[in-house]
């Protein structure tokens, strides 16, 4: 999932910021969210630096800080180089730091109206929203659901197992931070999986590299989360191979 954070020192501005976004979202009902809000460029750097995000970041130049959002970008780099950063500002005349700092900026938006802050920062979100879902494709490392009217995407090495539901036609997706239950076969799932992934039941299918252990005598994995999944004689020989 695209995770979305703002840095933005003016109370005002942040709120008018966050509503835009927070709207584009729900109303395109795309798989993203607002992870965090803040004034302090060191709790987005503390979010991310132990963590493996890919980041949409709308970010003010001029925070009052001993980080300004060019120098803030710079860092954010480090950790999520992938990820992509808006400046949001007043200060059109530093719109050539953004070449000098090499942070390779998405947009650089002037706080001159409203219509035109909402207008650009929903271009940047859906230019942000298919440039991720297109990268994860060509990676493979994406595993999209659709659900109702909704497109889920999840990384691989986010799927713990895949479980048969107790309704016809569903599988149950368990994930390190969420739960999708969506129309699908076993077999159809096997064909659209890597080969981190093992039908080890007829009722299962686990990613091998969020197994904690075996227990091969009661025929039993236990996974990163806490769940248990059964695992057939078949299965045993397929996770040890």
């Amino acid at each position: 999932m695209l995770k979305v954070f703002i840095c933005e020192d003016n109370i005002v501005q942040k709120e008018k910021i966050e509503k835009i976004i927070k709207d584009v979202i729900l109303i395109e009902n795309y798989d993203m969210e607002l992870e965090l809000s803040t004034h302090d460029p060191h709790e987005i750097l503390n979010t991310i630096e132990n963590n493996s995000i890919s980041g949409l970041y709308f970010l003010d130049v001029d925070l009052h800080s001993d980080l300004n959002g060019i120098t803030l970008a710079e860092e954010i780099r480090k950790y999520d180089p992938r990820g992509f950063i808006v400046f949001v500002t007043t200060h059109a005349e530093m719109s050539y730091l953004t070449f000098l700092y090499k942070v390779e900026a998405m947009d650089y938006i002037i706080k001159d109206n409203y219509n035109n802050i909402q207008q650009r920062i929903s271009e940047c979100i859906k230019n942000a929203h298919d440039k991720y879902k297109t990268k994860a494709c060509e990676l493979q490392k994406i595993f999209s659901i659709k659900v109702e009217d909704k497109i889920i995407n999840i990384d691989f090495n986010e799927i713990i197992f895949f479980e048969t539901s107790q309704t016809i036609h569903k599988v149950i997706l368990y994930g390190k931070n969420r739960q999708v239950e969506f129309y699908s076969k076993m077999k159809e799932l096997e064909d659209k999986l890597d080969d981190r992934f093992c039908r080890c039941h007829n009722s299962f299918i686990v990613n091998k590299d969020n197994v904690k252990e075996m227990d091969k005598k009661n025929h039993i994995a236990h996974m990163i989360n806490g769940e248990e999944c059964l695992i057939s004689t078949r299965g045993i020989k397929k996770l040890i191979g």
